[in-house]
């Protein structure tokens, strides 16, 4: 059975050509690299920092976290709040030389990354070699990032298993569009496969939906497993560097696995949101609420799905 393991590359996001080969490019960059019988992949958020978007996609696609700081500006400070928003707790720290080291330890007490190993920048990947495998055994859930027509094929959606295991001919459900899917083949690192366990990132050739049909973050799983909704109450904590007030009927983007939808806020105490379009969630997700048009913060808070 082929292993995986997931890495977000934040900072210097350059360092992930020298772990893996350079696949898929959008506003996401996918590395990988095949070791004995593991897959090793890292993603880089490219589209940031002009977009804050892809900065919580990268992070949600990963168990592991390499955060090479090259600078000490606001966008690294907002890297920062992403990972603990997120409760990215296991990862490795590094800074480039001219950083200065205790303005760093600054930035990060209190956060999750105060718990990275810290390492010299020519140890990362030393250190990234000792890092196991994480899987579960629930149902099968599949997220998507990224969708095409392929002449020949059809539907082929790339994604990461986050829990279970697919296997070849399983029928399974596309949410929230609630459409009935036929996994006909699946790819790892290219080679066909059988089967493929959590956390792997795989390359599925699928029958019953059209590209058009599929959008990042709609997840495949087995029925039961995922809540569609319109609207969600979340236990919120509201970021301490936004300064502004939240207001009722406010719209915001909001973050939910790899999701990024519009919504308003329904109610401010407690804390709803309700979607233009409805999403993909489970209870107990964290949800972060953004604003990418704000000059100054863009992450306004995170909360739980009550």
């Amino acid at each position: 059975m082929v292993l995986s393991i997931n890495f977000v590359v934040l900072g210097k996001q350059d360092i992930a050509s020298n772990f893996g080969k350079k696949g898929t490019v959008t506003d996401l960059s996918l590395y990988d690299r095949k070791e004995s019988d593991i897959i090793k992949t890292w993603v880089t958020p490219s589209g940031f920092p002009d977009k804050i978007q892809p900065l919580f996609q990268a992070i949600n696609l990963a168990e592991y976290v390499i955060f090479h700081v090259d600078k000490l500006d606001k966008f690294t400070g907002e890297q920062i709040i992403a990972l603990d928003s997120l409760k990215k707790e296991k990862g490795i720290l590094s800074h480039t030389f001219d950083v200065d080291e205790s303005k760093l330890d600054a930035m990060i007490k209190g956060t999750v990354v105060a718990k990275y190993t810290k390492v010299d920048q020519d140890k990362i990947k030393e250190e990234m070699d000792k890092l196991e495998p994480i899987s579960n055994d629930g149902p099968s859930e599949i997220v998507i990032d990224h969708c095409f027509d392929v002449k020949g094929v059809g539907t082929v959606i790339l994604g990461k298993v986050i829990n279970g295991k697919i296997k070849q001919y399983d029928n399974l459900k596309l949410y929230p569009a609630g459409i009935d899917v036929l996994i006909k083949s699946i790819q790892m690192h290219d080679d066909p496969v059988e089967e493929s366990i959590c956390p792997a990132r795989v390359g599925l050739a699928v029958k019953g939906a059209k590209p058009e049909q599929v959008g990042r973050g709609d997840v495949i799983s087995e029925e039961g497993v995922v809540d569609v909704k319109s609207e969600i109450e979340l236990d919120f904590q509201k970021n301490p560097f936004y300064k502004s007030e939240i207001v009722k009927n406010q719209g915001c983007l909001v973050s939910i696995g790899l999701q990024i939808k519009a919504a308003k806020f329904s109610s401010i105490s407690p804390l709803k949101l309700t979607f233009e379009k409805p999403i993909v969630c489970k209870k107990d997700q964290i949800v972060v609420i953004l604003k990418p048009e704000s000059p100054t913060i863009r992450i306004l808070g995170r909360g739980k799905i009550k």
